[in-house]
């Protein structure tokens, strides 16, 4: 599988389909998605390159055996919670580490990374979701064509038949509808 190629589907419709196929390649899209933001977390606690990649990897590991075991409703802010928590065991275990003194010093930028934000933020993309196939189809195809597969208006032209100008409308139209569409469900 091609991750680039399911780049329009949600993180909710790939647990679903990990779910209901058991089949890994769908975790494994998932996963390559959030490997920066696991890097991150692990380089902002552990302080080491090469100890923060390992740990992704056993990150990695401990996601897959737990989404075996039960549902996860908001993907991005749990993996966030398994790696910190991860960290803070490694720092927890090495020798020489005052534990309480890294968890305090910590807790401030945990105060950025809300639970609440995150959760907001993942409800918003699923809205996005579901308003882009609520566009027309022209609308919906080019503003997916440019600003989820990334192709240039000649790309979407060459793909699509469109002229430019009815590419650059399509595009516009469509961005001001899904922002509509995205403030009507959030006020639903």
């Amino acid at each position: 599988m091609n991750p680039s190629r399911y780049q329009h589907i949600t993180d909710h419709q790939l647990l679903e389909n990990f779910y209901s196929e058991h089949d890994n390649q769908w975790l494994g899209i998932l996963l390559q998605r959030y490997t920066l933001l696991l890097l991150g977390v692990c380089m902002k606690y552990l302080r080491d390159e090469e100890l923060a990649k390992d740990s992704v990897q056993q990150i990695f590991l401990k996601i897959i055996m737990e989404l075996q075991k039960y549902k996860v409703e908001y993907f991005k802010s749990w993996i966030y919670m398994v790696a910190k928590n991860y960290c803070l065991m490694q720092l927890r275990d090495k020798p020489g580490n005052n534990f309480v003194e890294i968890n305090e010093k910590l807790s401030a930028y945990d105060e950025v990374m809300d639970k609440n934000k995150l959760i907001e933020t993942e409800k918003t993309y699923e809205l996005m979701a579901v308003a882009l196939n609520e566009l027309n189809p022209e609308q919906q195809q080019c503003v997916t064509l440019f600003y989820l597969e990334k192709n240039s208006y000649q790309e979407i032209s060459e793909k699509t038949g469109f002229t430019l100008m009815q590419i650059k409308s399509h595009i516009q139209n469509g961005k001001r509808n899904l922002r509509i569409l995205i403030e009507k469900k959030l006020k639903q």
